[in-house]
């Protein structure tokens, strides 16, 4: 009885709640409007004069803390024993993915654009599905957690492959083509604010230089996404595994500012604004926009965070035109439209991959059903025989 009456409780307030799937559509513009914030936010504090060694130290520090409660309280149970195995891997997995990774787009957004910046790490799955098919690992986050495989005889393969080189295409475009200013904002907060009109100033900027930073940003992300998976089949605490990736970041960039950062004042905190810019980049894009986005993969799948990326470039355009007045080139708009478009047929063919596979998995498991069903007299007959039809081998 009292678990019918809890039940009937759970139903009706679910009754009066939003439905779960609004629920994932607006977490999902949440989360990219927060992870096209930190764009603006961080190519604000560059210009503002952060050192790059600085910023990301502060705000691993900050992810950290507040990661790691969540971590040790809910993943207590699921947490295995750390040995030195699993630390030398934590270690090299924050070398990639929080070293060279944030490094990376740091300098890269120094040299370019926080709507490049976006618009090329839509190319992000493309790479991670080159990887998987190069290194055949099993990935865990932009794909559908099987060892990747390219079947150019299906339109599966075809759209994973053309999507592929349409990323390849698009970031190839931004970084070796700027082209002519196609769209040159003045937005009302310049007029009040010229410093602001110095943020998006990308004038004496490497252009090329920072999108092959970006690139880079890019391979060390989709390098993560892929050498993770792994790990986290053998340390299934995804809080716990980020919490010390986070950890040892962290250190590696002290170490790094040991040698490439001597000056102290690099260390104080000048402004507000650079005091609301390493804790935005900290809480929001590390560790709320982290909790999210598990959230939405869990309840929603890999996909569909996935197919949300886009949004992120628009939203960002729209940002950096209106607050730091970003001029738009021709070069990056094609990049950008390549780099979409190649996400999209990677996602699709991903998609059709998933449901090639369940229908594989239901053709198998009807035989071994139909052999379960039939009468005793017949089951020493029937296992003489192949479990699959031959019709069933072909595909």
């Amino acid at each position: 009885m009292a678990d019918t009456s809890g039940s009937a409780t759970t139903k009706r307030i679910m009754g009066f709640a939003m439905p779960e799937k609004m629920q994932l559509h607006l977490a999902m513009l949440a989360l990219q409007f927060g992870y096209a914030g930190f764009h603006v936010v961080s190519r604000a504090a560059l210009n503002m004069g952060i050192s790059k060694i600085v910023f990301p130290v502060y705000r691993n520090i900050l992810a950290l803390l507040l990661l790691l409660p969540f971590a040790y309280f809910l993943e207590k149970k699921d947490r295995p024993q750390l040995n030195w195995n699993f630390t030398i891997q934590f270690f090299l997995l924050a070398v990639i993915g929080i070293t060279a990774n944030q490094g990376f787009y740091l300098l890269g957004l120094d040299n370019t654009s926080p709507t490049f910046a976006s618009a090329i790490q839509n190319s992000v799955p493309a790479i991670t599905f080159l990887m998987a098919v190069l290194l055949r690992q099993v990935l865990s986050i932009y794909t559908l957690s099987m060892i990747e495989t390219v079947r150019l005889n299906r339109k599966d393969g075809i759209s994973k492959v053309c999507g592929t080189l349409l990323c390849v295409a698009g970031a190839s475009v931004i970084t070796l083509y700027k082209g002519p200013t196609i769209y040159s904002p003045n937005p009302p907060l310049q007029r009040t604010s010229p410093m602001l009109l110095a943020l998006g100033d990308a004038n004496g900027k490497n252009w090329t230089l920072g999108c092959i930073y970006l690139i880079g940003h890019c391979l060390s992300w989709a390098g993560w996404l892929v050498l993770q998976a792994p790990v986290l089949k053998k340390y299934p605490a995804r809080l716990s595994v980020t919490s010390w990736q986070c950890f040892f970041g962290v250190i590696q960039f002290l170490i790094i500012a040991a040698f490439c950062e001597r000056d102290p004042q690099a260390w104080l905190v000048h402004s507000g604004a650079e005091l609301f810019s390493v804790f935005y980049a900290g809480v929001v894009a590390s560790g709320i926009a982290f909790a999210v986005q598990i959230w939405c993969i869990d309840r929603g799948g890999p996909v569909f965070v996935a197919v949300y990326q886009p949004v992120q470039t628009l939203v960002v355009a729209l940002m950096a035109s209106f607050a730091l007045g970003e001029e738009f080139y021709l070069g990056g708009i094609i990049g950008a439209v390549l780099i979409i478009s190649g996400l999209y047929f990677v996602l699709w063919g991903k998609n059709e991959e998933s449901k090639f596979a369940k229908a594989a998995a239901a053709a198998i498991q009807s035989p071994v059903d139909n052999c379960n069903n039939r009468p005793t007299s017949h089951i020493k007959s029937s296992l003489a025989q192949p479990l699959l039809a031959s019709s069933t081998e072909n595909a």
